[in-house]
């Protein structure tokens, strides 16, 4: 598979970037995860427009080549000589090399990677929280960054419990989300996932979630803060990104999930992601 390097089509052993990227220096950088079924970009219009508003919050300048249409036609060339009908692609823009803090300029470069995506859900699935840092609240939490040392220490951590995924918190001890994923949990008819004040991304897969929820008079769905607590009397909780899809959990603790709800909402999001209605 090819990399995409501000619209060049280069082989992964090709790429040079410098000691001065700031990507790598600093973190100046944003991504957007998107997924690719039958040569279709799913969710692009979602993808792209919190794209935008990411580079506008951290003050990048936005080309006026980066259009919707512009920036799609660049991940469709990077994918077009690829095997696989379901894949990952990787949209990362970043600041152009130099300064310290200051950049020198904030004009951008964007790089596009492509794999398979072989992700399978599955049928046991167990979490904890993560305790030893928190994912603070704010704006700025709510950006994918390529800041994600958090992130990675909590799946080192995971990786050390035999977990498969972890719940991060905020610092006034409330559910932020998991590693990759937005949260949902589900007590009766009510349906909950933390808002985004609490320090959540803005996740795709959330967004199109609470639209389906929204949109069945059986189901109560709120963004609000919720406490670990409530996971424990939780009836269901489950995970949702635009790789996974939508996860259920099965396991948080010693308590053991229902996942009726998270299945249904998993083949509405399904069918979505396949007709892009």
């Amino acid at each position: 598979m090819m990399l995409n390097f501000n619209g060049t089509l280069i082989a992964k052993s090709e790429i040079n970037l410098s000691s001065e990227n700031r990507a790598f220096k600093y973190g100046d950088a944003i991504f957007e995860t998107i997924n690719i079924l039958n040569k279709r970009v799913v969710f692009w219009e979602d993808h792209y427009f919190r794209l935008m508003a990411s580079m506008r919050m951290l003050r990048m300048d936005i080309p006026m080549s980066f259009t919707l249409e512009y920036l799609e036609s660049e991940i469709l060339k990077t994918i077009e000589n690829s095997l696989d009908n379901n894949l990952r692609v990787r949209l990362t823009v970043f600041r152009k090399d130099g300064g310290l803090y200051t950049p020198v300029t904030n004009e951008v470069d964007f790089l596009i990677e492509a794999s398979e995506n072989t992700y399978q859900t599955k049928k046991e699935y167990r979490i904890d929280l993560f305790k030893d840092f928190y994912n603070y609240s704010g704006l700025l939490s709510t950006i994918k960054t390529s800041n994600r040392m958090l992130n990675t220490l909590a799946s080192i951590f995971m990786d050390e419990n035999d977990l498969d995924n972890c719940v991060l918190i905020n610092e006034n001890k409330g559910v932020v989300e998991a590693t990759n994923a937005n949260i949902f949990i589900v007590k009766g008819n009510e349906i909950k996932t933390p808002a985004v004040t609490e320090g959540c991304i803005k996740g795709v897969a959330r967004k199109k979630v609470i639209e389906i929820l929204s949109k069945n008079e059986d189901y109560l769905v709120t963004e609000t803060s919720i406490s670990p607590f409530e996971m424990q009397k939780a009836d269901e909780v489950f995970l949702t990104n635009s790789i996974i899809g939508i996860q259920p959990v099965t396991n948080y603790r010693k308590k053991v999930y229902n996942t009726v709800i998270g299945e249904k909402v998993a083949a509405s999001f399904k069918l979505q992601q396949i007709t892009g209605k």
